[in-house]
């Protein structure tokens, strides 16, 4: 990659659309985009003011390939910083392919995947976690998703983590004055602040690194796996959770022989349920296999849902998985309530505690299971303006620095001299700043752009 080139890439997904965008960011931007448009009203790209979109032609050789408009974004008012050009043309791929193709000829490079947002970040226009926080809003696939990363790409995040290393870094600039009157053994920081912020920043950045297990379900999803002997009702629990017949449902026994799966949002996150097929001995090869794949998706799953039929409950299944996965939430569920009376719903409550009743036919109780399944992941952390995090290279650079500071706190207690809680305290400040990009090496860069898309 190379800042004085002149990039272009496809901004829209590919394939047939109303429209497509066509994006150019780079010194030659303006130029270039001149030497191909035709104006309606005879304007000159380059004369033109900052923001301003204008109608005319894309024509190649005097041949007239789409009428267009072209939005134009002077340097360093744009997204990258430098001249930006954005070409709406029809979403033919011909078309798209045409003015690309001309574009290259004309003096342009190919866009390497994530290189606008590189650009971004290498002229000052966001930090690093900022343009991380760009490809996770356009991943984003729920309301939470989408309002973490957002946040995220506003700075909410970044600005927490630049004040608290600026914080730091006017103590640490004291402790490393004082190593240039060593001999004079005078002390620049006052060790009693410095206990205190060392304990502020601490509280913060542990509040940060719990906040990245809610972050991760967010990010992810959250798998929950129903599992249960065969006709107790997985399959009709699913479509009454979904609201839709996603599963073949039949009395017959063994009737799911592989794993079903979908996907719905509740209350901003997503849950992609997975209907397993039923847990028992059978000499049937198919309806083995699928066993099989059932504990290896309760191996990924987050939480499970252990389905038992009202009439027909068998305790040793339940606990067979409870002591299997004794480190997954295990949620008991007693489908088909409508067949027992109120002294069996009693004498079951005795038995299983924490059990959820329910009849999945008539969707009776699924309301109370979908708020069951919220509260275990504590989605009421979601609001207000709580800073979460959900990428895992923060979490480690956090985990880092707060191992770095706990170093710090425990140098001072032991009365350690300057110069070694100096070391410390400089890779405490190295970690914070590989959050912001303050701290960067061109692989930690290529390895986090490379995963953008060509035209962001």
């Amino acid at each position: 990659m190379s800042n004085t080139d002149t990039i272009v890439a496809l901004a829209t997904p590919g394939g047939t659309g109303a429209i497509a965008i066509i994006r150019i960011s780079g010194p030659n931007a303006i130029q270039l985009a001149d030497s191909l448009f035709v104006s309606i009203k005879g304007k000159v790209l380059k004369r033109q003011r900052t923001h301003t979109i204008h109608l005319g032609h894309i024509v190649d050789n005097g041949r007239i390939l789409d009428e267009v408009l072209v939005s134009l974004f002077k340097g360093p008012n744009s997204y990258t910083g430098e001249d930006v050009v954005e070409i709406s043309c029809h979403g033919s791929p011909y078309i798209q392919q045409q003015i690309v193709q001309l574009l290259l000829r004309k003096g342009c490079r190919a866009a390497s995947a994530g290189e606008f947002t590189l650009r971004a970040f290498l002229n000052g226009k966001m930090d690093l976690s900022q343009a991380e926080a760009v490809a996770d809003v356009i991943a984003s696939d729920s309301e939470a998703a989408h309002d973490i990363a957002l946040q995220q790409m506003r700075g909410g995040f970044s600005n927490e983590i630049k004040k608290l290393r600026e914080e730091l870094l006017n103590f640490a600039s004291l402790i490393e004055l004082e190593l240039d009157f060593s001999q004079e053994d005078v002390e620049f920081a006052d060790r009693t602040q410095f206990n205190l912020l060392l304990n502020k920043i601490s509280e913060v950045l542990k509040k940060l690194i719990d906040s990245f297990a809610l972050g991760n379900v967010i990010k992810q999803g959250v798998p929950v796996a129903i599992v249960g002997q065969p006709n107790v009702g997985k399959s009709t629990l699913l479509n009454a959770l979904l609201n839709e017949e996603r599963a073949i449902v039949s009395d017959i026994a063994g009737t799911t022989r592989d794993t079903v799966e979908d996907q719905i949002s509740l209350n901003g996150i997503n849950f992609r349920f997975i209907d397993t097929a039923g847990i028992r001995e059978t000499q049937d090869v198919v309806e083995k296999i699928g066993i099989e794949r059932t504990f290896d998706k309760i191996e990924k799953a987050r939480l499970i849902i252990f389905l038992f039929d009202s009439m027909d409950f068998d305790r040793s299944e339940l606990e067979r998985i409870r002591n299997r996965y004794p480190n997954k939430q295990l949620l008991p569920v007693c489908n088909k309530m409508d067949l027992l009376t109120p002294s069996e719903i009693d004498s079951l409550k005795e038995q299983i505690p924490n059990v959820l009743f329910l009849s999945a036919k008539y969707k009776e109780g699924v309301e109370l299971l979908v708020e069951k399944l919220l509260s275990l992941v504590d989605s009421g952390a979601l609001s207000g303006d709580n800073t979460i995090i959900t990428n895992s290279r923060h979490y480690d650079a956090l985990i880092k620095a707060l191992e770095e500071i706990q170093k710090v706190k425990e140098g001072m207690e032991m009365g350690l001299s300057s110069d070694l809680m100096a070391i410390d305290i400089r890779q405490a400040l190295f970690h914070l700043g590989e959050i912001t990009g303050q701290v960067t090496t061109d692989d930690l860069l290529g390895h986090i752009f490379s995963s953008f898309c060509i035209g962001k």
